[in-house]
C-alpha cells in the first residue's frame, strides 16, 4: 500500500498543479520600485497599480526623485487607485527615511521595513520574499480567505494568527511558493463570491463549499 498523502501535502501539491507558475503580478525594476508598487496595492488590484506605476516608474528614476517630488503631483501621478493621498504622503515620506536612514538602499529586515510608513505587516512579508527571497508568507485577503475555508485557520483569527499556523503546517523551504499559490488559487479560483467548488480539485478540506 502506498503512503497516504497528508492533507497540507494534498493542497499544495492540488492548487501547484493548477498554478505551478504562481509569482509576483507586480510589476518593477529596483527595490524601490517594488516596495512602492507593494505600498500602492493595498484595497487596489495589482492590474490596476500596474497600469499606474507604469507611467509613475519613468516619471521618477530613482528614490531621490520620489522624495523630492511634490506631493499635489505624487497625488496627481497616482489618483487612478484607491486611498490615493494617504499613499502619497507615505510613499514620500517612506522614501526620504530611505535615504536619510538607510543610505537610498530599501532595508532587508521586517524591523526596519516595518518602521517605515505606509508598510505594515504584509507588504514587509511580501517585500522580503520577492526581492531579498526570505522565507516569508504574507498574509491577504485570499490567502486568508482560503485559509478559512480549508480549515487551516478560523473565521476570528486576524493575519498575523493566520500567518502563524501557515508556517506552523508548512516547511520554511515552502513559505514563499506557497505563499504566491494560496493567493494565485483565491484569487482566480476560490473566489470570495463565485468559488469555483464545482471543479475545485481539494473541495473534500472545504469547510463551507457552494454547490
Amino acid at each position: 500500500m502506498g503512503t497516504q498523502i497528508s492533507k497540507p501535502d494534498f493542497i499544495y501539491q492540488e492548487i501547484t498543479k493548477l498554478f505551478p507558475d504562481a509569482k509576483c503580478e507586480l510589476n518593477y525594476r529596483k527595490d524601490h520600485e517594488l516596495l512602492i508598487a507593494i505600498m500602492l496595492s493595498a484595497q487596489t488590484t495589482d492590474q490596476a497599480v500596474n497600469k499606474v506605476t507604469k507611467t509613475l516608474f519613468d516619471k521618477y528614476h530613482s528614490i531621490q526623485e520620489f522624495s523630492g517630488a511634490s506631493l499635489s503631483d505624487l497625488e496627481q501621478d497616482i489618483k487612478r487607485i484607491g486611498l490615493f493621498r494617504n499613499k502619497s504622503k507615505n510613499l514620500k515620506t517612506m522614501a526620504t527615511i530611505v535615504i536619510q536612514k538607510h543610505n537610498s538602499k530599501i532595508p532587508n529586515t521586517q524591523e526596519d521595513l516595518e518602521n517605515l510608513p505606509g508598510v505594515g505587516r504584509k507588504t514587509a512579508n511580501v517585500f522580503l520574499a520577492e526581492f531579498y527571497h526570505i522565507p516569508r508568507i504574507a498574509v491577504d485577503t485570499h490567502v486568508s480567505r482560503v485559509s478559512i475555508r480549508l480549515g487551516f485557520a478560523k473565521e476570528q483569527d486576524n493575519p498575523v494568527k493566520i500567518e502563524e499556523k501557515l508556517k506552523k503546517i508548512y516547511d520554511e523551504s515552502l513559505w514563499i511558493n506557497l505563499h504566491h499559490k494560496l493567493i494565485f488559487f483565491g484569487r482566480y479560483f476560490c473566489k470570495a463570491k463565485k468559488p469555483n467548488c464545482l471543479n475545485c480539485p481539494v473541495i473534500e478540506y472545504c469547510i463551507k463549499p457552494i454547490l
